[in-house]
This record gives structure tokens, sequence and C-alpha cells, in this order.
């Protein structure tokens, strides 16, 4: 029985390691995929087709937020993984917005255009430095700093919005010159932004909430761009709302004490 049961216990083992190596590879082929759209964008902005581009950050986007969410419930969250996700990261939200923006209108600035283009993708670098250097102490409910792929919306969508209403690019140079810089910036700035993570699925919500749910999917469907980069930009400024309602908070707290 002892050689036998030995043999039962190494399969077992074997079988497990498998099976726990296959899982791994489901979160690494969302973080493939995304790495995909972000490389896919730029060679679109090369080839001038512009919307296809910012729809692949979109798509990007999309991917990034599901492979840590995969890996959660798989439990298969891995260094490796953080380290993967991190880099395609840099990619699809750092050199491919800022080119794709370069290629669309920033070309034509001379030096401010490439130098916006550089600031956003400083920004993001030092962003998601600043993010793998802060997992451990961070505050889960909030992020430091817009997130990448939130600032990479951000200059997807004013793309795709003009594009999508046949607007001349040359007349929003300087609106998407700002967009870039401001992106960029907000990043590696110390706005604190909501994360979600909080939120629980598991929980029942209330039905305003799945009503409102179901009218953002109508207008999503209507609108696609507009509804987007609209929600985006609330999203950036919401940084420095709660910023500003934070500080101001302290404030009134220090002058009563």
């Amino acid at each position: 029985g002892g050689p036998m049961l030995d043999y039962d216990q190494e399969r077992a083992a074997l079988k497990n390691r498998i099976r726990r190596r296959g899982i791994y590879i489901l979160p690494n082929l969302f973080t493939t995929a995304a790495l995909f759209a972000g490389f896919y964008a730029i060679v679109q902005a090369m080839n001038l087709n512009f919307d296809q581009a910012a729809i692949a950050i979109f798509v990007a986007a999309v991917l990034d937020s599901l492979d840590g969410r995969v890996a959660r419930l798989t439990k298969t969250q891995s260094a490796f993984g953080a380290e993967y996700d991190s880099l395609a990261d840099m990619v699809s939200f750092g050199a491919a917005p800022a080119l794709v923006m370069y290629e669309w209108v920033l070309r034509d600035l001379g030096k401010l255009g490439w130098i916006a283009a550089f600031v956003y993708c400083a920004g993001a670098a030092l962003r998601l430095a600043r993010f793998n250097t802060m997992l451990d102490v961070a505050d889960k409910r909030w992020f430091t700093g817009i997130p990448s792929p939130a600032a990479a919306a951000l200059v997807a969508g004013l793309i795709w919005i003009v594009d999508d209403y046949n607007i001349e690019p040359e007349s929003v140079r300087w609106w998407a010159w700002f967009v870039t810089v401001f992106a960029g910036l907000t990043m590696v700035s110390n706005l604190k932004y909501y994360s979600f993570k909080s939120i629980n699925l598991r929980k029942s919500v209330p039905f305003v909430a799945v009503t409102a749910f179901v009218v953002v999917l109508a207008l999503l469907a209507y609108q696609p761009p507009l509804v987007l980069f609209g929600g985006f930009v609330a999203s950036a400024i919401s940084g420095y709302v709660v910023s500003a309602w934070r500080l101001a908070r302290r404030g009134r707290a220090g002058g009563a004490s």
C-alpha cells in the first residue's frame, strides 16, 4: 500500500501543478490581448486610420480591466503577471496614445507637439512605476493620480469623437495638445481618484443603480464616442473635485480644533 499511496500522491501533486500552470495562462492571455490592442493602435495610426487606433486603445482598456479580475477570481495572481501587466500597460496606455496623438495632429506643432506627446508618455511611465512601488501601502479605495487606462481613454476619446463628427482635426489641434499634457501631468499628480475596488458585485444593489446602468448602456449603444468621452472627462475632473473637497474638509477640521 505504501509505494502505491506515494505514487497516487505524486500524480495528484503533478496534476495540481499542471492545472495551476494552465490557469495562469488565462489572465496573461487577457494581458497579451491588451498589449496586442495597444500595438495595433500604433500600427493603425501609422496607416492614418485614427478612428481604429482610438477604438483599439478603448479595447485595450477593457481587456486590462479584466486580466486583474480574472487573476483574482481564479486565484492565479503572480509576480510575473503583475510585471507583464505593467509592461503591457506602458505600451497600450503610455506609448500608443502618445504616438497616435502625435501622428494625428501634434506633428504639425513641431517641437511643442512631440514635447506634449513625451510629457504624456513619461507621465504614464512614472505613474506605472509609482503604482508598482505603492501596491502594499496604498489605500485600495483610491488611486493616486489618474490611472493610465483612464488617461489613455481621454486622449483616444477626443480622437474618436472628432473623427465621428467629421470635425477637421486641425481645428482642435490646441485642444488636443492641452488634453495630452493635462492627461500626462494628471497621471503623476497626487490627486485622489476613486478606484471602485470596494464595490462588491455579489451584494444586492438598489433598483435605481440597475436602472442607471440600463440608461448608460442605452446611451452608449446610441452614441458611443460622445458618452465614453464625456464619462472619461468627468472621471478626469473628479480627481480635482475630490482633492479640493478633502482639502476644504481638512481646513475646516483644522479651524474647528
